[in-house]
């Protein structure tokens, strides 16, 4: 097995596998804090391929607990939207030299912020036209940076749905997505031996901050959680827009 040595990737790493872990657990970030951060150290595609086994493995275990909540009407719409985003995301990542990809990383992050700062949304039904592309568009952005969620939100928090129906439909949306990327994953060659040891030595943090953020989902106040993680990601995002413009020109 062959693992990364640079410690400056695990100083980054080691958190950001915490991190991740603490919101699964029920503290709410999700995946879309990863890659960002872990791009600061590696390369995006590599981030974005050590990254992937971990959020399926937490993914499988959401599952678990969702599995009898979700709503089958709007998967009918979104997952073959998904499938079309990763899809297209396969292409930009062919296409697109890493410069690019750190710019593209660093709109997703400072987006997924400004919509973080949203007010409350008004209520509004669902269509198939909305569906499809706001399921097109969180698949697209969780295949370039496991950065899904906020796209989907926007399609399905205005629908007012039971809470339950609502983490279980975005639980079972990304369990399935996140499966479909293995495939383009490995034709872009991003699934080496390398990547996928790493991702292994990294799995048990993010279990760990599973548990973390179970035991945390009481003690600790969720907007402080939320406001530092923001920051974090808005920042991370900053630079990686700024390294990645600067070396294009």
């Amino acid at each position: 097995m062959e693992f990364i040595t640079d410690p400056w990737f695990y100083a980054v790493a080691i958190p950001t596998m915490l991190l991740v872990g603490i919101s699964k657990g029920g503290l709410g970030l999700a995946g879309g804090l990863s890659v960002p951060l872990l791009s600061l150290v590696i390369s995006p595609f590599q981030a974005a391929a050590i990254m992937l086994p971990i959020l399926i493995v937490m993914d499988l275990s959401a599952f678990l607990a969702y599995r009898r909540h979700w709503d089958r009407a709007q998967m009918r719409v979104l997952l073959p939207a998904g499938i079309v985003g990763i899809v297209v995301g396969a292409f930009v990542f062919s296409l697109l030299n890493e410069d690019w990809i750190r710019v593209l990383i660093g709109v997703i992050a400072v987006g997924f912020v400004l919509h973080s700062l949203r007010k409350a949304v008004r209520v509004r039904p669902a269509t198939n036209a909305k569906g499809f592309f706001w399921g097109g568009v969180a698949g697209f952005t969780s295949f370039v940076a496991h950065a899904g969620a906020p796209p989907l939100s926007v399609y399905l928090l205005p629908q007012r749905l039971d809470p339950a129906v609502l983490v279980g439909t975005s639980v079972m949306f990304f369990t399935v997505i996140n499966l479909g990327k293995l495939v383009p994953y490995a034709a872009l060659g991003l699934l080496t031996v390398h990547n996928l040891s790493t991702s292994l030595l990294l799995a048990p943090l993010g279990a760990l901050g599973i548990v973390l953020g179970i035991w945390l989902r009481t003690r600790i106040s969720t907007q402080l959680f939320y406001r530092l993680s923001y920051g974090l990601l808005l920042l991370t995002g900053s630079k990686l827009i700024h390294d990645g413009v600067g070396n294009l020109l």
